[in-house]
């Protein structure tokens, strides 16, 4: 009975941690998909609802090394003063995640300024749908999504960081916000 049983709790970790290859589904022009979660300071979000009246800049990871991307991302519009209010969405899809989700997210606070936690929208019980909308091939790459006011995909780009992507990037928030004089 022992040996079911372990070979039973083995069996649904390795379920848990099993590797989905999706491409992306994102379609330009079209509205995104419908996504909840919960930002680190404890808010509920649904996406794009949420961000309604607004250009909004989305930052998806899927894997713990993703960060490494996302903060380049993050660097390079900081740097060039990007006009676009920007999250980072931490999707997990198995149900391990979910079942760590608080300590996942305590650990993401530890590493993020409390000013910050708002920023951070981690998703859990959509993880799955968003990694099928967005794709997760390359799961180390961000998943950068632009959206306009009405919460239209105005942009979309996953192959990782590099300048001429983060001018690709620019140049479409430049379409959404009037310039300042």
């Amino acid at each position: 009975m022992k040996t079911i049983t372990l070979l039973f709790i083995t069996l649904f970790f390795l379920s848990g941690c099993a590797s989905y290859n999706y491409p992306a589904q994102v379609t330009l022009g079209e509205p995104m998909i419908q996504i909840e979660g919960e930002s680190l300071a404890g808010e509920p979000w649904v996406m794009p609802n949420d961000f309604a009246g607004q250009p909004t800049l989305l930052l998806f990871g899927y894997v713990h090394k993703s960060q490494f991307d996302i903060d380049r991302w993050l660097i390079g519009l900081n740097m060039r003063q990007a006009d676009v209010v920007i999250y980072e969405i931490p999707a997990i899809k198995n149900i391990i995640g979910r079942m760590f989700s608080t300590r996942f997210d305590d650990a993401m606070r530890e590493g993020i300024p409390k000013d910050l936690w708002r920023e951070v929208i981690t998703v859990y019980s959509d993880g799955d749908k968003t990694q099928k909308y967005t794709g997760n091939l390359s799961p180390k790459n961000a998943r950068v999504l632009l959206l306009d006011s009405q919460g239209n995909v105005v942009h979309f780009y996953d192959e990782g960081f590099s300048v001429p992507a983060l001018n690709g990037v620019l140049d479409a928030i430049a379409t959404l916000t009037p310039p300042t004089e």
